[in-house]
């Protein structure tokens, strides 16, 4: 007489080899990662961006020349980091949303010329 003993219980947090999980939904995680990943770069970008600002005012006023200069480079970085995102979601980057990357650069030389 054979007295077979059922396997122990794994607990349910543990991965049982025997019986794998079902698999997950790629597209979905990959859509996710995509958003997750461009509002960083973008908002990183973002960031510098105003820094840049934010250093053209501090500059002494009677050096209009590098205060413009850095706004612009700011607006620079603006599209840049719109051109991410939009490469990110494996789109065109030439939309008329690059505009938007232009608004450090006009805020910066309005907060510098007034």
């Amino acid at each position: 007489m054979s007295t077979s003993t059922p396997a122990p219980r794994r607990p349910r947090h543990l991965m049982d080899p025997d019986n794998p999980v079902r698999p997950v939904n790629d597209r979905a995680l990959t859509n996710v990662q995509r958003w997750v990943m461009s509002v960083l770069v973008v908002f990183t970008i973002a960031h510098l961006a105003i820094g840049l600002v934010i250093a053209a005012v501090m500059i002494s006023p009677d050096q209009p020349a590098p205060r413009i200069g850095l706004c612009v480079i700011a607006g620079l970085f603006g599209i840049i980091g719109l051109a991410a995102g939009f490469l990110i979601h494996r789109r065109s980057p030439l939309t008329p949303w690059l505009l938007v990357g232009l608004l450090p650069t006009a805020v910066g030389i309005w907060l510098v010329l007034r």
